[in-house]
């Protein structure tokens, strides 16, 4: 009885220290790049970073509009076209596919998210750009090569079906048979079930699958980078090019020692990253703790 007592001790402390040690890690990240930031933060007013459009590093110009823009263009495009897709997809797959077709499906979702990011680029390079500028543009009678935030978005919505394919099909497995049957027998059609029943239950799942799906979505950088087109300008509309986060610090890590206050600029675009990602998160934790209690 004493020795089992020891190792429940033992195991108790083992794991808060490991979490005191990861929470550690990433408080010292923060400081780490707070404080590498704070040269340009000194030197410039924080509202002005957040707002100005021009970045021109030569001449002192550290606008980091264009790329909070892109970032939030290039996520909610694929955010459209995925939660949609995903959720019909997860939904065929538990409550109308054969056995033999989701054991077929769901460990290619596993396969899909194992393939590196650069190959999903070539692919948006070869496609997806030709086309957006050969096809879906001149419907709208814009002119353009195609790298655009749009292009960004689908190739970024085709990289996270996988994960969120995956994530969503076994939220939809944890919903009990009975209420299924309960609803079928109080007159309701399979799909008011799905409707009213099943996806009404499995919503704060969904939603968590959607968070892990976006703060992958949020740091990704190669794919984006190939066919975002990657000018510092505030996209007006889905055609025009864009330059999120991750690829201004992929792009220029390189560069920053030349220029007066360029290391500083890239490690504030990692704090902002960061900050926007946290905030993300910590929003749909708030969101997802609140549909759980009225559950």
């Amino acid at each position: 009885m004493k020795l089992r007592l020891i190792k429940d001790s033992i195991a108790k402390n083992l794991s808060r220290s490991l979490l005191i040690i990861s929470l550690s890690v990433v408080i010292l990240i923060v400081i780490g790049l707070a404080l590498k930031a704070s040269p340009l933060l000194d030197s410039v007013n924080l509202f002005s970073i957040l707002t100005e459009k021009v970045w021109s590093p030569q001449k002192g110009n550290f606008g980091f509009l264009p790329f909070i823009m892109g970032t939030l263009w290039v996520t909610f495009i694929s955010l459209i076209i995925s939660v949609p897709l995903c959720i019909l997809a997860a939904t065929y797959l538990v409550e109308y596919a054969s056995d033999r077709l989701r054991k077929s499906v769901l460990p290619l979702m596993n396969v899909l998210a194992a393939i590196p990011p650069v190959l999903y680029g070539v692919w948006g390079v070869l496609f997806v750009v030709p086309l957006i500028s050969e096809w879906i543009a001149p419907i709208f009678n814009v002119s353009t090569t195609g790298y655009s935030v749009l292009a960004g978005g689908i190739v970024l919505a085709v990289m996270i079906f996988p994960i969120m394919i995956s994530i969503m099909v076994e939220v939809l497995k944890t919903i009990p048979n009975e209420l299924k049957a309960a609803s079928l027998s109080l007159g309701a059609t399979k799909w008011e079930t799905i409707q009213k029943v099943v996806l009404r239950k499995a919503k704060p799942g969904i939603i968590a699958a959607i968070v892990l799906a976006v703060s992958r979505a949020f740091g990704e950088t190669v794919a984006v980078l190939m066919v975002c087109g990657n000018i510092p300008k505030v996209p007006q509309s889905l055609f025009d090019a864009g330059y999120p986060i991750p690829a201004l610090i992929a792009n220029n890590f390189g560069e920053m020692m030349s220029i007066p206050l360029y290391d500083a600029a890239l490690m504030f675009a990692a704090l902002l990253l960061f900050v926007i990602i946290f905030g993300f998160n910590l929003i749909s934790r708030i969101i997802l703790n609140r549909l759980e209690e009225h559950a």
